[in-house]
């Protein structure tokens, strides 16, 4: 069976950088395995498939290990490919998922992902995940995904990962992020997936569902400019609105093909 395929560079307006995320509309659903395996063969953290409905459009995200309960860049991608490569009418696109009906909606080049709200609260960290860390972090708090915060962006950029002790543990299906405020924008940020065949996501739209209250919570403001600084680098333009937060990027088309499966 022949299918089409789009990859792409989410929260970017260049190519390589943002997160990459490859798109496969699909007429009918294919078997479970074989998503996964299609997954693991491109090899990028996220791909996305999706099988356009009346009125709205059913929509998995995969990585190369496991299916996702949400993932943002890949939501993004998959609007941009509808929008700008597969000429979708429509500036407001619904997204049927696991985590429930998302909206995206479309102006002036930027997608703006309407996405449920993950407060996350204080907590205690797993000393292995402590340990694996070169920098502690000065708070923890936890949703989905753990998140540990520092003083400065500058120790963001430096921190380091023992991989070999981190990936001990299972936090299937979250990470851990870390984040600090930032020089140049409101915040920033990195993430981890222990267990995973890419240790560093490059931008995690999903982590940004508790990143957003938080961060809105600690400055005293709503609207907020992230980056991610991987080193792909992203960025994201937010909004805090009490159970949902709007996670705006742009996205950029890498490559256009084909596959083929059994």
């Amino acid at each position: 069976m022949k299918l089409e395929l789009y990859q792409i560079d989410a929260f970017t307006d260049k190519t390589f950088g943002g997160n990459p995320a490859c798109v496969v509309p699909l007429n009918d659903w294919l078997p479970d395995h074989t998503l996964l395996k299609i997954a693991k063969e491109n090899a990028v953290a996220e791909t996305a498939f999706f099988v356009d409905g009346d009125d709205k459009i059913h929509l998995r995200w995969f990585t190369p290990e496991i299916e996702m309960d949400l993932c943002g860049h890949a939501t993004l991608a998959t609007a941009h490919c509808l929008k700008s490569i597969l000429n979708y009418p429509k500036d407001e696109i619904i997204f049927e998922t696991q985590s429930g009906d998302l909206t995206v909606s479309i102006k002036n080049d930027l997608y703006h992902l309407d996405f449920p709200s993950r407060m996350p609260i204080s907590s205690e960290l797993p000393d292995i995940i402590r340990n694996s860390l070169n920098i502690k972090p000065i708070e923890v708090y936890k949703s989905r995904d753990y998140m540990l915060v520092y003083d400065t962006e500058q120790e963001i950029e430096n921190i380091k990962v023992d991989r070999q002790m981190f990936d001990q543990i299972n936090l299937d299906p979250g990470g851990v992020i870390v984040t600090a405020k930032g020089e140049s924008c409101d915040f920033v940020s990195r993430f981890f997936t222990p267990q995973a065949s890419i240790l560093e996501d490059p931008v995690t739209g999903s982590a940004h569902c508790s990143l957003i209250p938080f961060w809105s919570s600690r400055l005293g403001k709503n609207k907020l400019n992230a980056i991610q600084i991987s080193d792909r680098v992203g960025k994201l333009y937010c909004q805090n609105k009490k159970d949902r937060v709007i996670i705006g990027g742009k996205a950029k088309t890498y490559s256009i093909g084909n596959l083929w499966t059994e």
